[in-house]
Protein backbone atom coordinates (compact mmCIF):
# COMPACT_ATOMS: atom_id res chain seq x y z
CA UNK A 1 0.00 0.00 0.00
CA UNK A 2 1.31 3.43 -0.97
CA UNK A 3 1.79 5.94 1.86
CA UNK A 4 0.34 9.43 1.75
CA UNK A 5 3.87 10.94 1.81
CA UNK A 6 4.94 8.80 -1.15
CA UNK A 7 1.82 9.73 -3.11
CA UNK A 8 2.43 13.42 -2.39
CA UNK A 9 6.07 13.15 -3.50
CA UNK A 10 5.05 11.55 -6.78
CA UNK A 11 2.34 14.15 -7.28
CA UNK A 12 4.63 17.12 -6.61
CA UNK A 13 5.14 18.17 -10.24
CA UNK A 14 1.37 18.43 -10.68
CA UNK A 15 0.97 20.21 -7.32
CA UNK A 16 3.70 22.68 -8.32
CA UNK A 17 2.19 23.34 -11.76
CA UNK A 18 -1.26 23.80 -10.23
CA UNK A 19 0.20 26.33 -7.80
CA UNK A 20 2.01 28.16 -10.62
CA UNK A 21 -1.20 28.27 -12.64
CA UNK A 22 -3.14 29.73 -9.67
CA UNK A 23 -0.52 32.47 -9.31
CA UNK A 24 -0.68 33.30 -13.02
CA UNK A 25 -4.48 33.42 -12.91
CA UNK A 26 -4.41 35.83 -9.98
CA UNK A 27 -1.77 38.25 -11.21
CA UNK A 28 0.00 37.15 -14.34
CA UNK A 29 3.59 36.00 -14.62
CA UNK A 30 5.06 38.95 -12.73
CA UNK A 31 4.40 37.10 -9.42
CA UNK A 32 5.65 33.78 -10.76
CA UNK A 33 8.85 33.18 -8.82
CA UNK A 34 10.18 29.94 -7.40
CA UNK A 35 9.63 31.32 -3.88
CA UNK A 36 6.03 32.30 -4.64
CA UNK A 37 5.26 28.93 -6.21
CA UNK A 38 6.80 27.12 -3.24
CA UNK A 39 4.65 29.13 -0.82
CA UNK A 40 1.52 28.57 -2.93
CA UNK A 41 2.20 24.83 -3.11
CA UNK A 42 3.14 24.58 0.60
CA UNK A 43 6.54 23.19 -0.37
CA UNK A 44 10.11 24.24 0.24
CA UNK A 45 11.95 26.19 -2.45
CA UNK A 46 14.26 23.18 -2.81
CA UNK A 47 11.21 20.96 -3.35
CA UNK A 48 10.17 23.11 -6.31
CA UNK A 49 13.71 23.38 -7.69
CA UNK A 50 14.05 19.60 -7.57
CA UNK A 51 11.40 19.40 -10.33
CA UNK A 52 11.70 22.78 -12.07
CA UNK A 53 15.06 24.51 -12.19
CA UNK A 54 13.78 28.00 -13.06
CA UNK A 55 10.78 30.18 -13.82
CA UNK A 56 11.31 29.46 -17.53
CA UNK A 57 11.19 25.72 -16.81
CA UNK A 58 7.87 26.23 -15.02
CA UNK A 59 6.46 28.23 -17.94
CA UNK A 60 7.63 25.57 -20.40
CA UNK A 61 5.98 22.84 -18.33
CA UNK A 62 2.75 24.85 -18.07
CA UNK A 63 2.78 25.39 -21.84
CA UNK A 64 3.35 21.68 -22.43
CA UNK A 65 0.49 20.78 -20.09
CA UNK A 66 -1.81 23.27 -21.81
CA UNK A 67 -0.79 21.94 -25.23
CA UNK A 68 -1.50 18.35 -24.18
CA UNK A 69 -4.97 19.42 -23.06
CA UNK A 70 -5.56 21.13 -26.43
CA UNK A 71 -4.33 18.07 -28.36
CA UNK A 72 -6.52 15.71 -26.32
CA UNK A 73 -9.57 17.92 -26.85
CA UNK A 74 -9.02 18.23 -30.61
CA UNK A 75 -8.47 14.46 -30.88
CA UNK A 76 -11.75 13.84 -29.05
CA UNK A 77 -13.61 16.28 -31.30
CA UNK A 78 -12.06 14.65 -34.37
CA UNK A 79 -13.19 11.21 -33.17
CA UNK A 80 -16.71 12.62 -32.88
CA UNK A 81 -16.72 13.80 -36.52
CA UNK A 82 -17.79 11.76 -39.51
CA UNK A 83 -14.67 10.50 -41.33
CA UNK A 84 -13.61 12.69 -44.22
CA UNK A 85 -11.46 15.62 -45.24
CA UNK A 86 -13.37 18.10 -43.07
CA UNK A 87 -12.96 16.09 -39.82
CA UNK A 88 -9.70 17.73 -38.67
CA UNK A 89 -10.68 21.35 -39.50
CA UNK A 90 -14.08 20.79 -37.83
CA UNK A 91 -12.34 19.35 -34.76
CA UNK A 92 -10.15 22.47 -34.49
CA UNK A 93 -13.23 24.68 -34.77
CA UNK A 94 -15.11 22.60 -32.18
CA UNK A 95 -12.18 22.97 -29.78
CA UNK A 96 -12.13 26.71 -30.37
CA UNK A 97 -15.86 26.96 -29.69
CA UNK A 98 -15.67 25.03 -26.42
CA UNK A 99 -12.60 26.80 -25.07
CA UNK A 100 -13.16 30.30 -26.49
CA UNK A 101 -14.10 32.08 -23.27
CA UNK A 102 -12.50 29.73 -20.73
CA UNK A 103 -9.88 30.11 -18.09
CA UNK A 104 -10.08 33.63 -16.68
CA UNK A 105 -6.94 35.23 -18.08
CA UNK A 106 -4.65 32.22 -17.78
CA UNK A 107 -4.17 31.74 -21.52
CA UNK A 108 -3.28 35.43 -22.05
CA UNK A 109 -0.58 35.42 -19.38
CA UNK A 110 0.72 32.06 -20.56
CA UNK A 111 0.67 33.16 -24.21
CA UNK A 112 2.63 36.32 -23.42
CA UNK A 113 5.13 34.41 -21.27
CA UNK A 114 5.52 31.70 -23.89
CA UNK A 115 6.22 34.25 -26.62
CA UNK A 116 9.42 35.23 -24.79
CA UNK A 117 10.49 31.64 -24.24
CA UNK A 118 11.52 29.73 -27.39
CA UNK A 119 11.60 26.43 -25.51
CA UNK A 120 8.00 26.92 -24.33
CA UNK A 121 6.96 27.80 -27.91
CA UNK A 122 8.59 24.69 -29.36
CA UNK A 123 5.72 22.33 -28.53
CA UNK A 124 3.11 24.64 -30.05
CA UNK A 125 5.28 25.11 -33.14
CA UNK A 126 5.63 21.34 -33.55
CA UNK A 127 1.91 20.78 -32.98
CA UNK A 128 1.01 23.31 -35.68
CA UNK A 129 3.61 21.83 -38.04
CA UNK A 130 2.12 18.34 -37.57
CA UNK A 131 -1.42 19.70 -37.93
CA UNK A 132 -0.55 21.43 -41.21
CA UNK A 133 1.30 18.31 -42.43
CA UNK A 134 -1.87 16.29 -41.92
CA UNK A 135 -3.83 18.88 -43.88
CA UNK A 136 -1.25 18.67 -46.70
CA UNK A 137 -2.30 15.04 -47.14
CA UNK A 138 -5.79 16.17 -48.22
CA UNK A 139 -5.65 16.23 -52.04
CA UNK A 140 -6.71 19.49 -53.63
CA UNK A 141 -7.78 21.34 -50.48
CA UNK A 142 -4.67 21.62 -48.28
CA UNK A 143 -4.47 25.40 -48.70
CA UNK A 144 -8.14 25.94 -47.90
CA UNK A 145 -7.93 23.64 -44.85
CA UNK A 146 -4.82 25.47 -43.61
CA UNK A 147 -6.56 28.81 -44.10
CA UNK A 148 -9.47 27.60 -41.94
CA UNK A 149 -6.98 26.51 -39.26
CA UNK A 150 -5.23 29.90 -39.23
CA UNK A 151 -8.55 31.77 -39.22
CA UNK A 152 -9.68 29.71 -36.22
CA UNK A 153 -6.39 30.30 -34.41
CA UNK A 154 -6.56 34.02 -35.22
CA UNK A 155 -10.05 34.29 -33.77
CA UNK A 156 -8.93 32.61 -30.54
CA UNK A 157 -5.55 34.30 -30.13
CA UNK A 158 -6.93 37.77 -30.83
CA UNK A 159 -9.62 37.12 -28.17
CA UNK A 160 -6.98 35.86 -25.73
CA UNK A 161 -4.92 39.02 -26.25
CA UNK A 162 -7.97 41.22 -25.74
CA UNK A 163 -8.17 42.56 -29.30
CA UNK A 164 -11.89 41.76 -29.35
CA UNK A 165 -14.56 40.38 -27.08
CA UNK A 166 -17.03 38.88 -29.54
CA UNK A 167 -19.94 37.03 -27.98
CA UNK A 168 -23.43 35.78 -28.75
CA UNK A 169 -24.73 36.11 -32.30
CA UNK A 170 -21.70 38.06 -33.47
CA UNK A 171 -19.39 35.24 -32.38
CA UNK A 172 -21.74 32.51 -33.64
CA UNK A 173 -21.66 34.10 -37.09
CA UNK A 174 -17.88 33.66 -37.31
CA UNK A 175 -17.94 30.06 -36.08
CA UNK A 176 -20.80 29.26 -38.47
CA UNK A 177 -18.77 30.66 -41.38
CA UNK A 178 -15.71 28.61 -40.37
CA UNK A 179 -17.80 25.45 -40.07
CA UNK A 180 -19.45 26.07 -43.44
CA UNK A 181 -16.02 26.49 -45.05
CA UNK A 182 -14.77 23.27 -43.44
CA UNK A 183 -17.87 21.31 -44.50
CA UNK A 184 -17.42 22.50 -48.09
CA UNK A 185 -13.91 21.00 -48.32
CA UNK A 186 -15.02 17.58 -49.70
CA UNK A 187 -16.80 19.24 -52.64
CA UNK A 188 -13.76 21.40 -53.40
CA UNK A 189 -11.48 18.35 -53.37
CA UNK A 190 -13.39 16.49 -56.08
CA UNK A 191 -11.64 16.86 -59.37
CA UNK A 192 -11.60 14.76 -62.56
CA UNK A 193 -9.96 11.44 -61.83
CA UNK A 194 -9.97 11.97 -58.05
CA UNK A 195 -12.55 10.58 -55.68
CA UNK A 196 -12.78 11.45 -52.00
CA UNK A 197 -13.94 8.68 -49.74
CA UNK A 198 -17.02 9.66 -47.71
Amino acid sequence: MMTKARTRREDRPVIILDAAERLIRRSGTRTLTIDAVAAEASLSKGGVLHHFSSKDALITALAERKLQSIKDDIAQHEADQAPGVSALPLAMIAHAKTSYCDEDGFPRALLLATADNPEACAGFNEFLRQHLARLEEIPGVASEAAMITFATLGLMISRTLGFHNLEGQELARFFDALEAAARSLPEKSRSPGHTVEP
